[in-house]
């Protein structure tokens, strides 16, 4: 899940995207058929998918410990769940830059909704896990590029990744054309700290080259830094506001770079599930269905 999002610099579009886009690997599975009878008998396996408690060391690779079942929800005739009554945690893995621009719009809806259902949002990490099938995370939300065909992805908005400078940097005054952008100093977003990827092979392809000096793991630590120096780093068009809220000032690469496919993911073991269908249709309303911006 590169966002607002990606791991940016395998994808740069994800990689300078959002932190990576490469999503967690299927795993076989452990055993289900718990999940799969509770559901059966109306309940919900709040322990199993979403359900778990993140110990210390969780984003290193750790598998966080699961979490005691909560009450199964009230659901309404026609399979429809009782929003005012409804008491979950649901977890949702996403980048830290999708969380800052929507975190507070998701909160507000299902606090107002749903005020018994709490939100964990897990940062991505570096360590690639099957997070959707081992129950780590309920709903992924990003650039998801899992093929694994035990999750359910749907796609909600194209995204393109702009350049990003402090206020009166030199190269905004003018035209930025592809060697003026090469000439530039670079810092990337890598969660694995990658220190090239799609941008520098758009360039290759044009004969230049750029000199990157380093890279961070997430977007918003980027902005910081690139609003005290010279470089030049990259943000999707998604995350423009974090920008725009630090002064920074953003324009179109001028490469033929693709657009981000943005999306969400799940396992399917939550297709029957009321509860998570509605978390599905918040997510769904709170993207924009932007298409491609124009490439330069």
């Amino acid at each position: 899940m590169e966002v607002l999002g990606v791991d940016v610099e395998q994808r740069e579009q994800p990689e300078e995207a959002g932190a990576d886009a490469e999503r967690p690997r299927p795993q076989p599975p452990r055993n289900e058929d718990p999940g799969i009878q509770e559901r059966a008998l109306g309940a919900q396996r709040v322990a199993g998918e979403g359900g778990e408690q993140p110990r210390s060391g969780a984003e290193g690779g750790q598998h966080p410990q699961r979490a005691p079942a909560t009450p199964a929800p009230l659901f309404l005739a026609g399979g429809r769940v009782d929003l005012p009554t409804l008491v979950r945690t649901f977890t949702v893995l996403a980048n830290e830059a999708f969380t800052a621009v929507y975190g507070a719009t998701l909160l507000t809806r299902i606090s107002k909704e749903a005020p018994g259902v709490r939100l964990r949002f897990l940062a991505e990490s570096h360590v690639d896990t099957p997070a959707l099938r081992e129950g780590v995370a309920d709903l992924e939300l990003g650039v998801v590029d899992t093929r694994s065909p035990e999750v359910r992805i749907e796609h909600l908005s194209d995204v393109r990744m702009v350049a990003v400078v402090r206020s009166g940097h030199p190269l905004l005054r003018g035209r930025v054309t592809a060697r003026r952008f090469a000439a530039a100093e670079h810092l990337i977003v890598s969660r694995r700290g990658r220190l090239e990827g799609p941008v520098d092979a758009a360039l290759a392809e044009q004969g230049l080259t750029r000199r990157v000096v380093g890279s961070v793991g997430t977007f918003p630590a980027s902005l910081f830094v690139l609003r005290d120096t010279d470089l030049v780093g990259l943000l999707t068009s998604q995350a423009q506001p974090l920008a725009t809220a630090l002064g920074l000032e953003t324009f179109p690469i001028p490469l033929d770079l693709p657009p981000l496919r943005f999306g969400m993911a799940w396992h399917p073991r939550h297709d029957a599930d009321p509860a998570h269908a509605w978390l599905r249709g918040c997510a769904r309303e709170l993207v924009p269905a932007e298409g491609p911006t124009p490439a330069p």
